[in-house]
């Protein structure tokens, strides 16, 4: 069996992304580096869709909404889910990583899992465009890799 490369397929992507207003200053700066990776693929805005929800817990749900819509090749989830003092944050960052990947599976899209799960509000902004990475523009070359990959595993499969 060949060994499958992805290659960029920008010329027909199209994006669902769904963001959490929870912990907005962090969300917004993984929406931005989401959307400007995108442009710089030559992505249209026409073909990206944005979705704002109130917090993680409810990312799955839309996820859903937009998998079942058959009208995008990949969603991509993003949020921030910052440990506090009490166990909730467990309880949490469980629920929407099972909903996500619950949805990339019964749906059969790649549901790209952008959500950031830090144990403080500095490890958050280090991860979405500071010191450590950029978990916005990380995961849109998730979604175009995984679209690559699923459309050349659909021409010799």
């Amino acid at each position: 069996m060949p060994v499958i490369h992805a290659k960029d397929e920008k010329t027909t992507f199209r994006a669902g992304i769904v963001v959490s207003r929870f912990n907005h200053e962090v969300t917004l700066r993984l929406l931005d580096g989401a959307l400007t990776r995108l442009k710089e693929l030559g992505i249209s805005e026409e073909s990206t869709h944005v979705v704002w929800v109130p917090g993680a817990v409810e990312i799955p749900l839309i996820a859903q909404k937009l998998a079942e819509s058959a009208k995008f090749d990949a969603v991509i989830c993003l949020g921030a889910v910052i440990r506090g003092e009490t166990g909730h944050y467990d309880h949490v960052c469980n629920q929407v990583s099972y909903g996500c990947q619950r949805v990339a599976l019964q749906y059969d899209v790649p549901v790209i899992f952008g959500v950031l799960t830090t144990d403080d509000e500095f490890q958050a902004m280090a991860r979405s465009g500071g010191e450590h990475s950029h978990k916005g523009t990380e995961s849109v070359d998730a979604a175009m890799e995984m679209v690559a990959l699923r459309r050349k595993l659909d021409e010799i499969l």
